[in-house]
């Protein structure tokens, strides 16, 4: 058994292929972080046991802070539902400027363009919970204006066509953009979501981060495979 302060971690070759050899634990239930630094608004404590394991596998923000590890997804998690919970903890490491909210109680706004399912995951993973002191609620975008009016937008792949036109529209808002899609850094996407041995790992684009005036935590870097425009 290996320990990291605060949080439980066992590491068993064993299960290598199935969880990358990593898993958090407690003494009751799989998934429960006690580390002060880690996110403890009620993740890992509610919700079917599903949940409370996924969410668990995001507590490696808080397990390998300072150390490049890949986010991984066991593959008998649906995808939709690890995209979701992600979604979700990107809000506890970003910060945006104080022009994005009209005031102190605006809730963080996530949406979501193109169909893949994910909607319905989302809805369940946000229900009830808080960032900050703010809200989290899922927002629906009708026109192109409001592209640039949620806090975290997710282009899924069936927009894979249309990304750059998408992307062209926020024009350097203060919103933290999620794809999945291969060129999405590269046409000025801020965070994508990679698919590599079953599991989910994220590449960062700091350029367009900066563009956009948001922050990312050196938490959620660190379990990044890929960081474009880190500073030396």
């Amino acid at each position: 058994m290996r320990r990291i302060t605060g949080c439980r971690a066992a590491f068993r070759p064993d299960r290598m292929a199935q969880t990358q050899g990593w898993f958090i634990e407690s003494n009751h239930n799989a998934g429960i972080c006690h580390d002060k630094s880690c996110p403890r608004d009620g993740l890992f404590s509610r919700g079917p046991r599903w949940l409370r394991i996924a969410v668990g596998l995001i507590a490696v923000l808080c397990l390998f802070a300072g150390t490049r590890r890949a986010v991984g997804a066991p593959s008998a998690f649906p995808e939709n539902q690890v995209k979701a919970l992600l979604l979700l903890n990107f809000a506890k490491y970003v910060d945006w400027p104080s022009d994005a909210f009209t005031d102190t109680n605006m809730p963080i706004g996530i949406a979501v363009v193109g169909n893949s399912g994910i909607s319905d995951d989302l809805k369940k993973v946000v229900e009830g919970k808080n960032v900050g002191g703010r809200a989290i609620v899922i927002k629906k975008i009708a026109t192109d204006a409001e592209l640039a009016q949620c806090h975290i937008l997710f282009i899924t792949a069936a927009e894979k066509s249309h990304v750059a036109v998408i992307l062209s529209k926020i024009n350097a808002r203060p919103v933290l953009t999620v794809g999945e899609t291969g060129r999405f850094m590269e046409q000025g996407g801020i965070i994508n979501f990679v698919k590599k041995d079953d599991q989910i790992r994220l590449e960062i684009n700091l350029d367009a981060a900066r563009q956009a005036k948001v922050r990312i935590s050196s938490k959620l870097l660190s379990v990044a495979d890929v960081v474009k425009g880190k500073s030396n």
